[in-house]
Parts: C-alpha cells; sequence; structure tokens
C-alpha cells in the first residue's frame, strides 16, 4: 500500500513511517521541510505547509497514486507563523476533500482523546472540527484519538514531565497533581493505525487508544524520575493562581507552560480502556512495566536536565546581545574616534561601521529570540564574537589584562552559543 503520511517529520509521525515502512508499506513523507523527513525513506518527501495549503486543488497533484493518508500533524497552539486553524482544521478538510476527489478512501485521521468542545481550547475545537468533517464524509475513515503518548524517546508533554521530574531537590505540581492521564505506549497506537489501514475493522469508528489505568500526574512525575535514575524528592504543590499567571505569561514569551497547556491538563486524558480492547482486540501496555522494558539512559537525563535550561540560555543570550547594542551606542563617538585613531579609516567611516555592528547585535538578539536556523546562529555569534574581540585586540589591548576579565569571557559566551545551537532544536 502507497501511504502519504502527514506530520511524518514529528513525535508520533515517525513511529508511524518506521511502523508503516517495515509492514512493507511504501510511505509518503509529508513534511514542510524536506531535510526534517524520516531517514532511509524509500520514497521521496513531498513538501507541504499546511498553513497555506487550505484548497483540495493543492492536494489533488500529492494523491497521484495513493492509496491511503494518514494525518498525524498537529500543534498545541497557533504563532505568528503557524495557524493552528490552517494546521488541525483547513488543511485537513481540504485533504479530506480531496481524497474523495481523487478517490483515495481509506484515510486515517490521528487526533486526541481531549478534541472535545468542554476542553475550551483552540486546540481541541480545531481538531474536532476536522474530526467531524471527515466522519461526515463517505471516505472509509477512522479518527484515532489517543491519550498522552509515550516512548523512549520525549516531545511536548512526555518532554515536559521528564523535565518536571528531573528538578534537583523537588518536583512542583499544579495544584495537588491530582490531574488524570491515561498514558498509552506508541506501539499501541501504530498498532490501531496499521489494523485501520490493513483491515475493514475500524472502518468509520473512533478510536480511543489508552493505557490500562489513569494514573494522576503526581505519580507519573514521581514514576519518571525512578526510570531516569534520580534520587527521590519531597513534592511541592504550586497554587493554581501561582500556575495560571506563570501560564499567562508563557502565552506571551512563548515555551512549554501556556494557557492552552493548563486547559487541557485541567479538561483530563482519559478514557474506555474496556471500550478499545473490544474496538480493537490490543490489550494496552501497563505504564510502569512499559517504562521497566525501556530503560533510561543517560541522554534521557541529559535531555530531562536541559529542558527547563535551554529557554534559560536562549533569553540570556538574546538579552546579552541586546545589551551589547545599547551599549555600543551609548559609546559609539568614543569607540568610533578610537577605531578612526587606530586604523586608516575616517571618523565617520568608523562611526558608520561601529553603528552597522549595533544593528547586527539586535538582529542576533532578535533571531535567537525567533530560534531561527540554530546551528547557522550560532556559528554566526562564533564568528561575530571572535570578530569583537580582534578589534578591541586591536583598539585595547589591555583588555585581556583586565582583572574581570572581559574580553576571556567571550570564550564562554562562544561556548554558550554553540551549546544552545546544539540543542535548540526539538525535532
Amino acid at each position: 500500500m502507497r501511504i502519504l503520511l502527514l506530520g511524518a517529520a514529528g513525535f508520533i509521525g515517525r513511529e508511524l513511517f518506521a511502523a508503516l515502512s517495515a509492514r512493507g508499506h511504501r510511505v509518503v513523507p509529508a513534511v514542510r521541510d524536506s531535510s526534517a523527513a524520516p531517514a532511509f525513506s524509500v520514497e521521496r518527501p513531498v513538501a507541504v505547509d499546511l498553513n497555506r495549503d487550505t484548497r483540495p486543488e493543492a492536494w489533488l497533484p500529492r494523491l497521484a497514486g495513493i492509496d491511503a493518508v494518514v494525518n498525524c500533524a498537529g500543534i498545541l497552539h497557533g504563532t505568528r507563523t503557524q495557524s493552528i486553524a490552517a494546521i488541525h482544521r483547513d488543511a485537513p478538510i481540504a485533504l479530506f476533500k480531496a481524497c474523495e476527489a481523487a478517490g483515495v478512501r481509506r484515510v486515517v485521521q490521528v487526533s486526541a482523546i481531549s478534541a472535545e468542545r468542554a476542553a475550551g481550547t483552540e486546540y481541541a475545537a480545531t481538531k474536532l472540527a476536522a474530526d467531524d468533517f471527515l466522519r461526515g464524509t463517505s471516505l472509509e475513515w477512522t479518527v484515532v484519538r489517543p491519550s498522552l503518548v509515550y516512548m523512549r524517546g520525549a516531545y511536548g508533554g512526555t518532554a515536559l514531565f521528564r523535565a518536571m521530574a528531573a528538578t534537583p531537590f523537588a518536583i512542583t505540581v499544579p495544584g495537588d497533581g491530582s490531574q488524570q492521564f491515561q498514558p498509552v505506549h506508541v506501539d499501541d497506537v501504530t498498532r490501531v493505525v496499521l489494523l485501520a489501514l490493513e483491515s475493514d475493522r475500524l472502518v468509520r469508528q473512533t478510536v480511543d487508544p489508552v493505557g490500562s489505568q489513569p494514573i494522576a500526574l503526581r505519580a507519573i512525575l514521581e514514576d519518571y524520575r525512578r526510570w531516569l535514575g534520580l534520587a527521590p524528592a519531597r513534592v511541592i504543590h504550586a497554587p493554581m493562581t501561582l500556575v495560571r499567571f506563570a501560564c499567562a505569561v508563557g502565552d506571551r514569551i512563548g515555551g512549554p507552560l501556556n494557557t492552552t497547556a493548563l486547559r487541557q491538563l485541567e479538561h483530563g486524558n482519559t478514557g474506555d480502556v474496556e471500550a478499545f480492547t473490544r474496538a480493537t482486540g490490543i490489550v494496552p501496555r501497563e505504564w510502569k512495566a512499559a517504562l521497566a522494558a525501556e530503560p533510561a539512559h543517560v541522554q534521557d537525563r541529559w535531555h530531562a536536565r536541559i529542558y527547563f535550561v535551554r529557554p534559560i540560555l536562549r533569553f540570556t543570550l538574546a538579552f546579552l546581545w541586546l545589551i551589547s547594542a545599547v551599549a555600543g551606542v551609548l559609546e559609539l563617538r568614543g569607540w568610533a574616534v578610537l577605531l578612526a585613531s587606530q586604523t586608516p579609516l575616517a571618523f565617520g567611516t568608523a562611526l558608520c561601521i561601529l553603528g552597522l555592528a549595533c544593528l547586527v547585535d539586535v538582529a542576533v538578539a532578535l533571531l535567537i529570540l525567533r530560534r531561527w536556523k540554530p546551528p547557522a546562529l550560532a556559528a554566526a555569534q562564533v564568528a561575530l564574537i571572535a570578530a569583537y574581540s580582534a578589534v578591541a585586540t586591536l583598539l585595547w589591548p589591555s583588555l585581556w589584562l583586565e582583572p574581570l576579565g572581559p574580553l576571556f569571557k567571550n570564550v564562554p559566551i562562544a561556548a554558550a552559543a554553540l551549546a544552545l545551537g546544539a540543542i535548540e532544536e526539538e525535532r
């Protein structure tokens, strides 16, 4: 079977790609950036942009020779460049219409168990809109709505939970930490998708893959801490007023803490495991047994520990470049005089060069905050730091001998830029 897989570069998408390929299917990865497509793909990746591909005409050429479609693309909340309405609702609906027009009958939509109006979030509403539209078509559809999906790797909610579990000295939970989840292993989710594609058992059905039993958030974090091999820690209950304030701040500056995540958390992520087993014949993996079967390694601890360090590093580096620009502007004339006196440059030329350097510093700060091409930006920062250090050495060599080591500090700053470039990419 030749399958078009949307979201093939994502957390669940990569696992689906591997599982489908292992079963002998020819999987066509549909991704925004072809360089992020799963490795060893036999089929050539198809470049899609769900922000723009909101008309059936955009999808019809991509469906040529396709036997089935799986959509597991999604984001938790929208940004200035990512429209949650387009990605969750408009583009999938256009794709479903195109499937009907092209005669591609089998469609699997990977949604979420919390995609309900009661959740009260744009995430849930847009997911639900696409689910409902698909359920109203004549296609051989299956809507798969998993609870919290976990595996050896981590992304999104599971990455956040591991980081919360790995904080030093104590584990902080929102409120009393009793929020309920029913974590389901990714292997069980892929088995459902395979069943939906390879048989008629799940045609025109909505299936909620869930774990064997509900687990409180507090217990999930304690289990993750034990799995990571860290010493037990006391649990601190953060007042919900404080949590809501932190999420409101997260809405403005970005990051894992935001109002959408909190509302989805409070809505819950549980389902009927018996109904899941009856529909699919799958007995889900038990939470602790699955963790024990895939022991953590040092890389898992690294990831958990740097999760909250990464945004700190991002904002401090951006702040440093911005302050550098401000300080440069304040001392622009004095530095221009010094540069002109030590080089053949005219004063006006020196002034323009230093002013341009200040603008470059501002641009670097903004690009860091936008998380633009982290490896390339890290290399650019190192090059700028080296250039600034060389100029400072020429103009004021005694800086190397200053007690506080102003130029020597450029070395760890460059190292910090390289570190952020290495860890900033999430996928």
